[in-house]
């Protein structure tokens, strides 16, 4: 995944080292996406808040999380056995029950779900 990253931003004499590992940034990144916490709730073990939310913001903007992601669904897909990319896709919608009250013409019903009522 460390080839996915881009290259640390130096200037053109050098620049600064990076102070956080770049395997943190990432672990603390998973974290929040996994938990749904909030970015100034990350546990004290990973590196600040302001900074990974920093790299998440960048990485996002220049595509790299992206990149990312459809590297790691193909290497998944290949260890289970199957092709790299999906050949089909489904899509549903919500069917939600209403009220007698509301005009016939905003309702109908869904045989698949046995529903009378509204989709979204």
């Amino acid at each position: 995944m460390e080839l996915l990253l881009p290259p640390p931003r130096t200037g053109p004499k050098g620049g600064r080292r990076e102070k956080h590992a770049r395997r943190r940034i990432v672990d603390a990144i998973f974290c929040v996406v996994r938990t749904g916490c909030a970015w100034r709730q990350l546990p004290h073990d990973f590196p600040p808040w302001q900074t990974v939310y920093w790299y998440f913001v960048r990485w996002h903007d220049e595509g790299t999380a992206t990149r990312v992601h459809d590297a790691l669904r193909t290497q998944v897909r290949r260890a289970e056995g199957r092709s790299r990319e999906p050949s089909a896709g489904l899509i549903d919608s919500q069917s939600v029950r209403t009220a007698d009250t509301v005009p016939a013409a905003t309702r109908g019903f869904d045989a698949g779900k046995r529903v009378k009522g509204r989709k979204r």
